[in-house]
């Protein structure tokens, strides 16, 4: 089994607290804050983070799916956009829109999109998003 990890520490209140967010690789570390989070003032959030690694994921699982289907992708470039909005008394993700471009020669727009689709059921986030959680909590 492969396990990944990351961690955040938040300090203070929501509104005048912040945040660090560190990816267990080393790769990203980032603040972030109730105005980088909902009012779109410089620094990361959790939502971006998501599109970053759905976007990545995507481009892999199609690019593995185009191969196997017998073409040979140039590239693929994807770009993901989580969007959020209020529901109810608090705020939810309410959709994701995925766009992606793929240089593919020889492939028709019908076999594009219909392995698009699949990719899009099938990467690793897409499935991830509704997946069972697990919590361990405890007071320090």
């Amino acid at each position: 089994m492969i396990t990944r990890r990351s961690e955040a520490r938040w300090s203070g209140t929501l509104k005048e607290g912040t945040g660090n967010i560190r990816l267990g690789s080393g790769a990203f570390e980032g603040k972030y804050s109730f105005t980088t989070r909902f009012e779109g003032a410089p620094g990361t959030n959790p939502e971006e983070l998501l599109a970053a690694a759905h976007a990545g994921c995507y481009s892999m699982a199609f690019n593995l799916m185009l191969t196997t289907a017998g073409f040979t992708p140039k590239s693929v470039d994807t770009k993901v956009e989580v969007h959020m909005d209020k529901v109810g008394a608090g705020m939810s993700i309410t959709g994701i829109t995925i766009t992606t471009v793929g240089d593919v020669p020889g492939i028709s727009a019908e076999k594009f999109l219909e392995i698009a689709e699949d990719a899009k059921k099938n990467c690793i986030i897409s499935k991830a998003i509704s997946v069972p959680m697990t919590l361990k909590a405890s007071l320090a």
